[in-house]
């Protein structure tokens, strides 16, 4: 670091964030506790659904036939067990009777039906032990939610001589409900104190340790008082509680480690605290910055889909990046200016006579000195770069490879066999699925509008059974001008043929307005919906990914790699989805049934989040990349001291976030613990495979027209540009004396004239 920056005066945002630390730090301590209490509960209001397009037709369908003809939309199911008598015997029938009356009698439940009153062939086992009351819980999710808490106590059980299970859609979204928040506070308490323990290995020092778990908790407490607010407003999905824990301990340790790790290593080249904190900010505190918008951007490509499934996602994540950045941006420079020097405080290696005397985590070398290819991953850089063909081709070989699986892919939905196999609502549906004739969950609702005379009715029904897919066609039911036909189909509920189905049937001409409903139709929806503004969120991932790269390193090329290097790093994770979770390979193991498909919504989430965290890892490397390389205006050295310095660093923060992901990723839910190990995977594939051997290799391919572009792209980037040790007053740390950042780094056009890019 020059003389004149260790002298320089302290910037407007280093004097803000630092001006009154104690001050600071208690307000935080304020705000945390409100959030405590503002987002206490918030799981209680968030729904399990989500998957469906609410523009869709088939939604459309739903929503009438629900008002119009509630007893075809059944989403509660008792399951009557006769106890080996029989459901037939008169003394079981007049039970069943009586408790269909109850059940029929209760507040928020209509058309209420059973195999006693209908006499319906699909209501009733086929061995004859056991049949179905159907009945609906009307209202929004969590009203549904609150009904079935307050009357399934009363049914559940023995009921004289009858025993009864509750099952159906609104059963299964509630107990997934439940499991979820369940195995949310298991994952938490299993990861904060392995985080300790890791942060504590990588820092040595207990106190440095504390910082980023406290970071962590903020923007975790934080969040769900943003989404409490949220919930308010529009419905959010359960599901995203998991990512909120998730990448608020991932990013606040990957934000914490970068900064916290500048600031000893300020420190430790004998600086004093506050301009140490200045540095920090104006170099680590850039890249964080940069880092949080592009992890945010690709979450919020989620807010294109219409699901409210994948926008809660975009809801949760946008807000504990934010709130995770905005605390190692302005929390944890107070705390280290009141801690400065104790920073470094209770060394836990000391005990095993392992202490350091410089402890700069992440430098790759012993102290934090750079000969060129000292320390081990200093070394990789210089091994990988001296044959770059080959690592390029075996790596990229070697990943393409393993996403190969992912050409096999199956779309389909979720079902109750998301749930563990004793679950409740999951046994009765088994019991259904295995014991009832028909395709339970799989028949398709057509319903007509506008009003048709009975031969038309007639005329279309025999129409719609001369499908080749169809097996049987039940109805119509007439109420005014409205009126449903029961179309089941001959495959399973969301296979090929019935999805084809849905698409015949409403290509099917009729002398009245058709629209259809089912699980098969909500799936096809489901896809035209994502297919449709796929383009558009992959696209704005891409063009403000390439835009804030540019910004931060002035490079044309390097922006492109890294959105390529970025998507193919996830090919594994696809792969292993695949290969895991839909064909069912160590499904003993893990513990969950395979249905041999993916739902249709996860891979767009799996892909934006394990994206975003790419990129966040990314610019920590390039970002040190680039300020070497302006300091020095050598290419490969800069390359070998971006790996040194960030390796590490790195790789920690990557185990870190893998195993708060694979925490998550002990769910009994197959949703939830797909999207932890998923993405847990394509974490550590990128910190310790394209990091560490695809990105040195491709810029020793790329050498210094890496670092070239136009004249035109060259001046805005010198005018609105930033990167790590740069003194552009767009900065996030202004006010120094203008020579630039830490370390003699220069930045601008001098710098580059000279290495003549």
């Amino acid at each position: 670091m020059s003389e004149v920056n260790r002298g320089s005066r302290v910037g407007g945002w280093t004097r803000f964030v630092t001006a009154r630390p104690r001050l600071s730090l208690l307000a935080a301590l304020v705000i945390t506790a409100l959030a405590v209490f503002a987002g206490s509960g918030v799981g209680d209001r968030m729904g399990s659904g989500g998957w469906e397009d609410p523009a869709a037709s088939s939604t459309y369908a739903t929503k009438a036939l629900e008002r119009e003809f509630p007893a075809s939309q059944p989403n509660l199911l008792l399951l009557v067990d006769a106890g080996g008598k029989g459901v037939d015997d008169p003394a079981v029938a007049a039970e069943a009777r009586r408790l269909t009356e109850r059940l029929a009698a209760e507040d928020g439940v209509v058309g209420v039906g059973s195999y006693w009153q209908t006499r319906a062939p699909a209501l009733r086992a086929e061995d004859g032990g056991e049949a179905l009351i159907a009945a609906r819980i009307v209202g929004t999710e969590k009203e549904a939610g609150e009904t079935l808490e307050r009357i399934a106590p009363e049914f559940r059980g023995t009921q004289g001589s009858l025993d009864v299970s509750v099952g159906g859609p609104v059963a299964v979204r509630h107990e997934m409900q439940a499991i979820i928040q369940e195995d949310l506070l298991r994952a938490e308490l299993i990861a904060l104190p392995v985080t300790l323990i890791l942060l504590v290995m990588v820092f040595g020092s207990a106190i440095a340790a504390l910082l980023p778990l406290g970071i962590g908790i903020v923007a975790i407490l934080g969040t769900n008082a943003v989404l409490r607010g949220i919930t308010e407003i529009t419905d959010v999905s359960v599901f995203a509680q998991n990512l909120t824990t998730a990448l608020g301990l991932g990013l606040a340790v990957d934000y914490a480690l970068f900064i916290v790790r500048r600031f000893r290593e300020e420190l430790a080249e004998g600086v004093d605290v506050r301009d140490a904190v200045g540095t920090t900010l104006r170099t680590a505190g850039r890249t964080v910055l940069f880092s949080a918008l592009t992890v945010a951007v690709s979450l919020a490509a989620m807010m294109v889909f219409p699901q409210y499934f994948l926008r809660s996602f975009a809801y949760a994540g946008i807000a504990v990046v934010l709130l995770a950045a905005a605390a190692a941006l302005i929390l944890l420079p107070a705390a280290l200016m009141l801690l400065g020097h104790r920073v470094n405080s209770l060394d836990l290696r000391r005990l095993f006579g392992k202490g350091r005397k410089k402890p700069v985590p992440g430098d790759g070398t012993a102290d934090g000195t750079l000969d060129g290819t000292s320390g081990g991953w200093g070394r990789t850089a210089a091994l990988v770069m001296r044959r770059a063909p080959l690592f390029a081709v075996a790596t990229a070989t070697g990943l393409v490879l393993l996403g190969l699986p992912f050409l096999g892919v199956k779309f389909g939905t979720a079902d109750d066999r998301q749930l563990p196999s004793s679950a409740e609502a999951r046994v009765v549906q088994e019991d259904i699925r295995s014991g009832f004739p028909g395709s339970p969950g799989g028949g398709l609702e057509v319903l007509g509008e506008g009003g048709a005379t009975a031969a038309e009715y007639a005329d279309y029904r025999d129409r719609v059974a001369a499908l080749p897919d169809v097996l049987r066609v039940d109805g119509p039911v007439v109420s005014g001008d409205h009126a449903y036909f029961t179309v089941l189909p001959r495959g399973e509920a969301v296979d090929q043929d019935t999805q084809r189905l849905v698409r015949e049937l409403r290509a099917e001409p009729a002398a009245f307005d058709t629209s259809v409903t089912g699980t098969a139709a909500v799936l096809v929806d489901s896809k035209d919906a994502i297919g449709d503004r796929l383009p558009l969120a992959a696209g704005i991932i891409v063009v403000v990914t390439l835009l804030l790269v540019f910004l931060l390193t002035g490079s044309v090329l390097i922006p492109i790699q890294a959105v390529a290097l970025n998507a193919l790093s996830l090919t594994a994770m696809f792969g292993a989805v695949v290969w895991v979770f839909q064909d069912g390979h160590l499904s003993g193991f893990l513990g969950f049934t395979p249905t041999g498909d993916i739902e249709t919504t996860l891979p767009v989430l799996m892909f934006c989040v394990a994206f975003g965290l790419s990129m966040d890892y990314g610019v920590f490397l390039i970002s040190r990349i680039k300020e070497e390389y302006d300091r020095s205006g050598d290419h490969e050295r800069s390359v070998i001291f971006g790996l040194q310095r960030t390796g590490g660093l790195i790789t920690a923060a990557a185990v870190i976030l893998a195993v708060v992901m694979v925490a998550i990723g002990t769910s009994r839910v197959t949703n939830t613990m797909m999207l932890g190990l998923g993405i847990a995977l394509a974490v550590v594939m990128d910190a310790m495979v394209v990091r560490s051997l695809l990105v040195p290799a491709v810029m020793k391919l790329t050498g210094r027209a890496t670092w070239w572009a136009p004249g035109p792209l060259r001046r805005f980037h010198d005018r609105f540009g930033v990167s790590e040790g740069s003194s552009h007053p767009a900065a996030l740390a202004g006010g120094t004396d203008g020579t630039g950042g830490s370390d003699g780094a220069v930045s601008g056009a001098g710098e580059r004239d000279k290495v003549g890019v």
